[in-house]
């Protein structure tokens, strides 16, 4: 009954929120104006992330509150709840200011900071060929920070066509959630929900054609909960790893060929896959909905697959064929 009432919740809350920072983003002029990457027609609010915020920690703060679960992850959630908060003021601020990308990733390191000092890190996981292994805290903590800074930067990089961000990342909360309820892991589940109806919510005003844009707010909201989410407990890594291997790949690739060509990495252009797509001719929902299907698809590998070999043979592949699909496209369009 929890895990429905905090979809249904959340789900409403971003309902009715969007409509709201759609409105806020006329009156305070925080509009995205057509030009660039952005191909819309119109000005568009670029604060509609506002509204998945609202939906996913309104929820969560009265999960927080109302439906104590297990003692021991009250620190943690503690973690998921000022980290998401912090994130969104920063990123909101972002969407009005529009800082460089030094002062991004400063935040981001920040929220990472925030996370590993609430005991959200990646310190046990589950090895192909070596088993259950526990991570000392020099390992543990930079990896941590490439966990959260590279998940919301990659949930940012994504967020360029209608829709694309927030529903992989619906999916993926999904995904979580269900992962979660295999385990026995009712109190993960119900965060992982509340992240999924805050997302459905908003989808229903940001898909193609979009009344309002996630923003840096809303993106960094997104990427951070994530993040965050995915390692509250054991085994949901991997389960985000395949979820976002295409995005993932997409980022690493730009990222490099950013870095080779003697770009910031952190520089905006159009050689993400989903704009190759666009340049190609294929519609904004037929890349939105090719990208849903993909990532729901290799994200349910992990519940079919149950040998980790396996798993990350599938995670390996994948990030190859997108690579491997980069390039040609790389070479087609160059």
């Amino acid at each position: 009954m929890t895990a429905f009432i905090s979809l249904l919740l959340a789900f409403l809350l971003s309902l009715a929120a969007t409509p709201l920072a759609s409105w806020l983003g006329e009156r305070w002029r925080l509009m995205a104006i057509p030009g660039g990457r952005r191909q819309h027609p119109q000005p568009v609010s670029r604060i509609g992330g506002l509204g998945l915020f609202v939906g996913f920690f309104g929820t969560a703060l009265g999960l927080y509150f109302f439906a104590p679960g297990d003692a021991r992850l009250r620190l943690p959630l503690n973690g998921v709840l000022l980290g998401t908060a912090f994130v969104f003021l920063f990123g909101l601020a972002d969407d009005k200011y529009e800082f460089k990308a030094g002062p991004q990733f400063a935040a981001q390191v920040i929220a990472a900071a925030i996370a590993i000092a609430t005991t959200v890190f990646i310190e046990q996981v589950t090895l192909p060929f070596k088993g259950f292994t526990t991570f000392r805290w020099y390992i543990t903590y930079p990896l941590t920070v490439m966990w959260v800074v590279g998940m919301m930067n990659t949930v940012n990089f994504l967020d360029g066509l209608d829709g694309l961000a927030t529903g992989v990342g619906g999916i993926a909360a999904v995904l979580f959630a269900i992962h979660s309820l295999t385990l026995g892991q009712l109190e993960i589940a119900w965060y992982s929900l509340a992240l999924a109806g805050a997302c459905a919510g908003f989808l229903l005003f940001n898909f193609h054609p979009a009344k309002v844009f996630l923003g840096s707010g809303g993106a960094m909201t997104l990427g951070f909960a994530l993040a965050t989410l995915s390692i509250l407990a054991p085994a949901r890594v991997m389960t985000a790893l395949l979820v976002m291997v295409i995005p993932i790949a997409d980022t690493a690739f730009q990222v490099f060929n950013r870095w080779r060509e003697g770009r910031s990495p952190f520089q905006g252009d159009r050689g993400h896959l989903h704009y190759r797509l666009l340049d190609l001719g294929y519609s904004q929902k037929q890349i939105v909905l090719g990208y849903w299907f993909f990532c729901a698809v290799s994200g349910a590998l992990v519940l079919l697959i149950e040998s980790r070999v396996y798993k990350l043979i599938a995670l390996g592949a994948l990030g190859v064929i997108v690579v491997g699909v980069l390039l040609a496209l790389s070479r087609k369009q160059g």
